[in-house]
């Protein structure tokens, strides 16, 4: 392999000549960027946890309890991203030996069952924070359906997202199952 063969990034002058693709953000997910804000909130908390613990010796008694529900909710919105992307994991092994027909009709159910579970934890979720009612987190004064309709929004964008990953794999007439080398933005 020729060693000049690849890139160039130094030029004539000796200098260092590489740039950078320009960022697009414009793709994002608004749940990516809910997901992203719930983690920086994280990110602080464990940092004011550490400050008061380690630096103060007097450590704050709420940080772990909210650390705890914030983690919960980077979890529940940021699957939603995998739920997108399509890129949860997935066992395509029996796909490599089945016809195509069976193949597609497995697809399809599996997109019809990913669906009604999801659809049925939303559900799940509105019932229990119901029963719930206005019950407080244990050392904060807040009520817990606040952790709770986080997780309810991360099940429901899920939900929505499983159906749009459907019609996708419904108007290309595949899915990444039956073609693994495939992505969902492949259109």
């Amino acid at each position: 392999m020729d060693i000049d063969s690849g890139p160039k990034v130094m030029g004539d002058d000796g200098e260092f000549h590489a740039t950078d693709d320009a960022v697009d953000l414009s793709h994002t997910p608004f749940e990516a960027w809910a997901a992203l804000a719930l983690f920086w909130a994280l990110g602080g908390t464990v940092f004011y946890q550490f400050f008061t613990r380690y630096a103060l010796n007097n450590s704050a008694s709420w940080t772990e309890e909210i650390a705890r529900y914030l983690l919960i909710g980077v979890v529940f919105v940021g699957a939603s991203i995998g739920v997108a992307r399509n890129n949860h994991i997935q066992v395509d092994l029996l796909y490599r030996y089945l016809p195509a027909r069976a193949c597609r009709a497995l697809a399809l159910l599996v997109d019809v069952l990913r669906i009604a579970f999801l659809g049925s934890m939303s559900v799940f979720t509105v019932q229990m924070m119901q029963k719930m009612g206005p019950l407080p987190m244990t050392i904060v004064d807040l009520p817990m359906n606040i952790v709770y309709s986080v997780v309810l929004f991360g099940f429901v964008v899920m939900t929505l997202r499983s159906i749009w990953v459907m019609k996708v794999h419904w108007q290309r007439g595949y899915s990444v199952l039956e073609r693994p080398e495939s992505h969902m933005d492949d259109r």
